[in-house]
């Protein structure tokens, strides 16, 4: 027996290694997850390596290549599995924040050399089994430069599903709304790609993505798929130095959509935390000068109607202070927005503010009042001019005490710019290589200093949470903001369709709680396309550390018997349960607050109103609780009378059920507070 140790957060993880086992040239290894349900297999043979997938004997992946095109590699390929390597994982590790404090690793591993004749480049396949899907990927002991020219992985369904998918590699990144289409409709897809049919659930994404490009999927056939890397200008997929991993490629599998909101499993095919204490993360809700320039109430340029000045901050500040957030946001504090801020990126100052904005004495101000202040970094996609400040940038704001930040890179997709080897202005993706490299540059800058990132426009998240937790956010969907532009708004399904789609990947920077819902459109496809109570639901359904009352001061004062639910709700949790749902329809999200006994509940529905049955076992048994209910009101309709809601309470214990009526487009909160 041989014996390798993986560090986890909380402790060590040890894997108990079995091998190398030799095998012959052209046979199979196949790994079983714990519950013997899943099993991957890897095969060689004349057409080249693959693998299999089957759940409890049925075909879920037939057979998929695998492989990688490197640079100056000749026409002699693998031909045989050289090794097998086995391995276990059984461990409990803590997040230090998160949806769920205590997450199990339960796997079986299997490590495969590929080897073949002179000439040809061994690597290993590294494949790990949960219950609840796998992940794989390649090690390659290369040495020296190196160039992947592309991926041949594929992922060829078994069986009918639909899809549930928006396009890559658009103008707009990842903010599009999903559709539900067959298979065979879909063209370039982003991941997280989720699959339905065949009385199952899939979701593919990848895990741990460091220093190397993301990838889409290309349909190449009939439920069949390849990865397609976002590549460099020139071609090329991605560009190493020496012995390299890949991201894992990660297929969830589940019998409901919840099971796949459920799993943890692209956390656990994450390193763990490489910060050591990271007690200076602080989730939080925060309010602040966004809405309002949404709106066109303000502006991030200077001027007469500039919004991120000294006096309407410090009135932010107060709000917060009175009501117990802990942090505030100021778009538009620095110069460089006047004009045409998306074009001209180039023209960001991040250290000089705009004559109006006070950030030391604002800082001073928040801090006395128990509040911190919330750091903007703006763009304009302009890399190389966010790099050159990027020290003195997180300097200034580290003297002052901020220890959050908001990133932002809006700039259309294909055309971020930066000097290419000869000099020459050379045109990248949004998440190609070079900008995977230069996000893991700001956290690892930022963590230096004790700040948080919350990135918009950011490249998607694979999990890298669980490295360096001081990623606590990213947007990287449409959000709350399409609401105010009226071009078109989100419809109802939308927030039904994040926690089993994007929200796979990670926490989303929706900032909910708008309670202005139409702010004088007629139409209801340009404002906000949900009721009151909805609006109060999302801080459960969609699951962030760090959550935005993003509506303006007045409008939460207007409406103190909704706003009590967004003061008391955590960002916090112990632990996270999907209760029910259908992709599209509907969900109930169900999580208690890290550190006490009280729980949360949401429920949001599609254009369709619906009656939803919920069991309360999931509350502590022999214990009692106050149901404090945020409901729709009689009459309420996302289109016709969005404001109806009322309020409820009723003592309720681990054997009672509630039904959750929600209107169109409408949805429930509930604070389940512990009485004994």
């Amino acid at each position: 027996m041989n014996r390798r140790i993986l560090l986890a957060a909380a402790a060590a993880l040890p894997f108990l290694a079995v091998g190398p086992a030799p095998a012959a040239a052209g046979s199979r290894a196949c790994v079983d997850s714990p519950d013997t349900a899943l099993r991957v297999c890897i095969a060689v043979d004349a057409r080249g390596p693959s693998y299999q997938v089957v759940r409890n004997g049925r075909e879920v992946i037939r057979r998929s290549a695998l492989g990688l095109s490197l640079e100056g590699d000749g026409p002699a390929q693998v031909n045989r599995i050289e090794r097998i390597e086995r391995a276990y994982a059984d461990q409990t590790w803590e997040q230090p924040w998160g949806e769920q404090r205590l997450v199990r690793d339960r796997h079986n591993e299997m490590r495969v050399r590929l080897a073949g004749p002179a000439g040809a480049r061994p690597y290993e396949v590294v494949v790990r089994a949960f219950d609840d899907g796998f992940g794989f990927r390649y090690d390659v002991p290369a040495a020296g430069p190196v160039e992947v020219l592309d991926e041949a992985t594929e992922f060829n369904f078994a069986g009918r599903y639909d899809a549930w998918w928006y396009p890559a590699r658009e103008r707009e990144r990842d903010e599009y709304l999903y559709t539900r289409t067959d298979l065979d409709a879909v063209s370039l897809a982003e991941t997280p790609f989720t699959l339905q049919g065949e009385g199952l659930y899939l979701s593919v994404h990848e895990a741990a993505l460091v220093d190397y490009a993301s990838m889409n999927l290309r349909r190449t056939g009939p439920g069949a798929f390849k990865a397609d890397l976002m590549p460099w200008s020139d071609g090329v997929r991605v560009r190493r130095d020496g012995a390299f991993v890949t991201p894992w490629r990660v297929v969830l599998v589940g019998e409901s959509a919840g099971a796949l909101a459920d799993s943890r499993l692209v956390l656990n095919l994450n390193e763990p935390n490489r910060l050591g204490d990271v007690s200076w993360v602080k989730p939080t809700k925060y309010v602040g000068v966004w809405w309002e320039m949404h709106l066109n109430r303000s502006t991030w340029g200077g001027g007469p109607t500039h919004g991120a000045t000294t006096a309407n901050v410090r009135r932010y500040i107060d709000f917060a202070a009175e009501n117990g957030f802990g942090g505030v946001l100021a778009e538009g504090w620095n110069t460089g927005w006047d004009g045409d801020w998306i074009a001209n990126g180039d023209k960001f100052s991040f250290t000089q503010a705009h004559p109006d904005f006070d950030l030391a004495g604002l800082a001073d101000y928040a801090r006395q009042r128990g509040v911190g202040l919330i750091g903007h970094h703006e763009t304009g996609g302009a890399v190389e001019n966010y790099e050159r400040q990027l020290d003195a940038a997180l300097d200034l704001y580290a003297g002052a005490g901020v220890r959050a930040v908001k990133t932002g890179y809006v700039k259309p997709n294909g055309t971020i710019v930066h000097p290419g080897p000869d000099g020459a202005t050379q045109s990248e993706w949004f998440a190609g290589q070079y900008m995977v490299r230069h996000h893991q540059k700001v956290a690892e800058a930022a963590a230096a200093r004790h700040i948080s990132i919350d990135a918009h426009e950011p490249v998607k998240d694979t999990g890298l949470r669980r490295t360096w937790p001081n990623l606590v956010s990213r947007e990287g969907a449409r959000g709350q903001e399409f609401n105010a532009w009226g071009r078109p708004t989100n419809p109802p399904e939308h927030v039904t369709i994040l926690p089993f789609t994007r929200l796979l990947a990670g926490p989303m920077d929706y900032t909910p709680g708008i309670f202005d819902l139409t702010f004088g459109k007629a139409k209801v496809e340009e404002r906000v396309q949900s009721t009151l109570a909805t609006q109060l639901a999302l801080y459960v359904v969609i699951y962030s550390p760090v959550q935005m009352a993003a509506d303006l001061p007045e409008n939460y004062a207007a409406r103190p018997d909704a706003f009590q639910f967004i003061r008391d709700v955590p960002v916090d949790w112990e632990t996270s349960k999907t209760l029910a749902g259908e992709i599209g329809d509907y969900v109930v999200v169900a999580r208690r607050q890290r550190g006490g006994a009280d729980w949360f509940l949401g429920a949001v529905t599609d254009e369709t109103a619906r009656r939803v049955p919920v069991t309360l076992d999931f509350l502590e048994p022999g214990r009692r609780y106050e149901a404090q209910i945020y409901r729709d009101g009689p009459g309420a309709d996302y289109v016709s009378n969005p404001y109806a809601f009322e309020t409820a309470r009723r003592v309720v214990t681990a054997h009672d059920r509630l039904e959750l009526a929600l209107a169109p487009g409408g949805g429930q909160a509930i604070r389940f507070r512990a009485l004994d």
